[in-house]
């Protein structure tokens, strides 16, 4: 999993939240509306999430843990599965869908 540089992801995360103190300060401006969407785009693509809210979230996150401890994280292990050993469980896949 590639993942970007803590230093973009402060400054996308800056400009998003930035943009949506203009946005919710100006609602019906259609500019701050615009360039705040665009910032939570931005910040999806950096994050790999679909809702903006989320993204930031991740980003938060990101942010204030060690790289490893956010990947642990992502993947769904527990604290105690380091101590054990075990990776979480396999998810299983139907024949179904390919």
């Amino acid at each position: 999993m590639l993942l970007p540089a803590k230093a973009e992801v402060a400054r996308q995360l800056n400009k998003y939240r930035a943009w949506e103190r203009v946005m919710l300060a100006a609602p019906s401006d259609r500019s701050a509306r615009d360039s705040f969407e665009d910032s939570g785009y931005t910040l999806c693509v950096l994050m790999g999430k679909r809702c903006a809210r989320e993204a930031a979230h991740a980003a938060e996150r990101y942010l204030r843990t060690s790289l490893v401890t956010y990947l642990r994280e992502q993947a769904g292990w527990t604290h105690t599965d380091r101590f054990t050993g075990h990776a979480p469980p396999a998810v299983q896949r139907s024949a179904a869908g390919g």
